[in-house]
This record gives C-alpha cells, structure tokens and sequence, in this order.
C-alpha cells in the first residue's frame, strides 16, 4: 500500500497499525456502570437494578441505604428521544394501494424503533380504537418491556 508521501508501507505493519487504533477506540467505550459506584450521599456501595418507566426498561444503580438512584445516561437519552417524538405531530398522505390505503410512516420514527429491516416484513397489529382514530402495534407488550 502507497502512503501519502509515497513510500509503500508493509501490510503486516499496517494491520498492525490499524489493530492499535481499533484497540485504542475500544478502550474508550467501556461502560461506568461496570465500575464500583459509591452514593454521593451516604458513601454507601450502589447496586444494579432495572427500573421500568412508561413502558422502557431502565439500567440504574441504587443506594441500599437512602434508596439514591442513578439511571444509565444512554437510557436517559433514549427516553429522551422517545418523549420528543411522541410529543411531535407528524403530517401524512394516506394514499390508495389497490383495494387498500396506505399511510407512510415517517423514517424518524422507524429509526427510533431500531428494527428497521423487521419492521418491513413483519405483520403489524392494527385497531380501530375510537372514532376518528387509529393504533399501530409494531411489539406486544412483553417485547417492549424486554428490549
């Protein structure tokens, strides 16, 4: 392989090369709640547990003694993301597809789902709830508290 002052580098030392920058990327992505978290309030070891919130399984750590607790900040944003979208109105077209209507369903909240490639073949559960409006199950219940 040429290098950009053009000499031709060995590839045994570029593998190497880029096998220590990979190493050096995953080092960085350790999570901090594999470590010993102590309560800010009581100097107490936390312990794990899971708490559940509208439906999402949170990872947190809470303090035996003043019952402190801290929720993982990845899942925080995650319910973060989900409470703006839930409270953002989106416009769609309903469209005639053979003896059907179709509705598009905006990428945004497909994305979110993070189960793209099965959302389009899977079957969906779809009720007529009350007049004038519509649900769109993608998950039973027990799959949503598991994920």
């Amino acid at each position: 392989m040429e290098t950009t002052s053009g000499f031709f580098t060995n590839p045994a030392t570029l593998r190497q090369e880029i096998a220590e920058k990979t190493n050096h990327k995953n080092k960085m992505t350790t999570d901090i709640f594999d470590n010993t978290i102590l309560c800010r309030k009581c100097n107490t070891k936390m312990q794990k547990a899971k708490i559940v919130k509208n439906g999402f399984l949170f990872r947190a750590i809470v303090c035996p003694k003043c019952n402190e607790k801290i929720i993982h900040p990845a899942d925080e944003q995650e319910y973060n993301k989900f409470v703006n979208l839930k409270n953002k109105e989106f416009h769609v077209k309903m469209r005639l597809v053979g003896n059907s209507y179709a509705v598009s369903i905006p990428k945004e909240i497909v994305s979110f789902m993070k189960e793209q490639e099965k959302i389009m073949d899977d079957m969906v559960r779809l009720c007529f709830e009350d007049m004038g409006k519509l649900s769109l199950n993608f998950v039973e219940e027990t799959k949503k508290l598991e994920k």
